[in-house]
């Protein structure tokens, strides 16, 4: 009776939880996809078996210690063992082991180290800030700068909270080196895959470096505890071939100075175009702590639907949207938005949710703000 039992429950959890699923969990670290996480997965395999080896040693002297020693066989414990041989050159042969398992992991450990900390020269710099919650990439010689923000899909898609807008591009074959800072608080950009971690610290610069060995999408999250959106900035990197890289430049370059010439401008735009663009914009940037519907979170981040800011100082919308509030979450966005852009999000912060203020602000009075 008590042997059906079991298979009743057995069966039962094989039902609810079928092998295939089983088989898709994985406990590892990512495959490798550079030279630098490679070793590091070598290191970590490495460790990993000769931990395996000592449990499965340890276990085994502990089991036949206490079956061959148990009391109910009349075993009469050694009142004089450490008098013998072994019960005096255990002390010496024990850590005289320990040390040699040590020493056999620490030579490919200080090999990987020691090319963690070699910034060899690099083919590509790329400075990474992080801000809650996002990261902005800037590529410092091929004039490149963008905002990667969380892309919004429904929960039960295959990469909720994982995917981006705009994903971060390197060439294959290539040595990037990183540029880690932050804007506002402790961030550590991180994908296991193709670089190792470094904290993300405001007015200090960190710096990695990977070469790349293979092509694909990789994904990371930020890896330090940053906020109540810690969750929502997510990191993706595409790797693709030299000649992909190049267009991707080109066509990202030209993206650039369209966009700045834009917003440079004498146009005076109207309330509509600001307002369309701005909504874009605000769903893009700032929806994360002020919501969709402009009431924000209760005790953690201002409403702007029907706030002073919003409706009635204009100058004082401008500034504290483009240069911050010290001391509290809203960070400066002169840097990481163009006049344009600021003008368009602080017309329809000044519209919507029945603001209704009837305001426009243009990209020229941004830019007399910034002098």
């Amino acid at each position: 009776m008590t042997n059906n039992k079991y298979i009743k429950i057995l069966t039962a959890f094989l039902a609810v939880t079928p092998l295939p699923a089983l088989a898709a969990f994985k406990y590892n670290l990512p495959e490798p996809a550079a030279t630098i996480t490679n070793d590091i997965y070598d290191l970590h395999m490495l460790t990993t078996y000769v931990a395996i080896v000592i449990m499965i040693i340890v276990t085994g002297i502990l089991g036949y210690s206490l079956y061959t020693h148990r009391k109910s066989t009349g075993y009469q414990a050694d009142q004089h063992f450490h008098e013998g041989w072994f019960g005096r050159w255990s002390w010496v042969l024990v850590p005289v082991i320990v040390l040699g398992i040590d020493l056999s992991i620490a030579t490919d450990a200080v090999g990987t180290l020691n090319k963690v900390e070699s910034y060899p020269k690099a083919d590509i710099t790329v400075k990474v800030t992080g801000s809650q919650w996002k990261w902005t990439y800037e590529y410092m010689d091929e004039g490149i700068k963008f905002t990667s923000n969380l892309k919004k899909l429904e929960p039960g898609s295959e990469f909720y909270l994982r995917d981006v807008d705009k994903p971060l591009v390197l060439p294959n074959n290539k040595t990037v080196r990183f540029l880690h800072t932050a804007s506002d608080v402790l961030h550590a950009w991180w994908v296991p895959s193709i670089v190792y971690k470094k904290d993300s610290i405001p007015g200090y610069i960190n710096e990695t470096w990977t070469h790349l060995t293979k092509e694909g999408t990789y994904r990371g999250q930020c890896a330090e505890m940053c906020g109540t959106g810690h969750a929502f900035m997510p990191i993706v990197v595409n790797v693709v071939s030299a000649d992909e890289y190049d267009s991707w430049v080109v066509a990202q370059q030209s993206a650039t100075a369209a966009a700045a010439a834009e917003a440079s401008s004498d146009k005076t735009w109207s309330k509509d175009e600001l307002y369309a663009r701005g909504e874009a914009i605000y769903n893009t940037n700032c929806v994360a702590c002020h919501q969709a519907n402009g009431e924000g979170l209760p005790g953690v981040f201002p409403a702007l639907k029907g706030s002073k800011i919003a409706t009635q100082d204009k100058a004082g919308h401008i500034d504290i949207v483009l240069n911050g509030k010290a001391g509290t979450a809203m960070a400066p966005w002169g840097a990481q938005l163009n006049n344009l852009e600021l003008a368009a999000v602080i017309t329809y912060e000044r519209n919507a949710w029945g603001n209704d203020t009837g305001d426009t602000v243009q990209p020229k009075d941004i830019e007399q703000l910034r002098k």
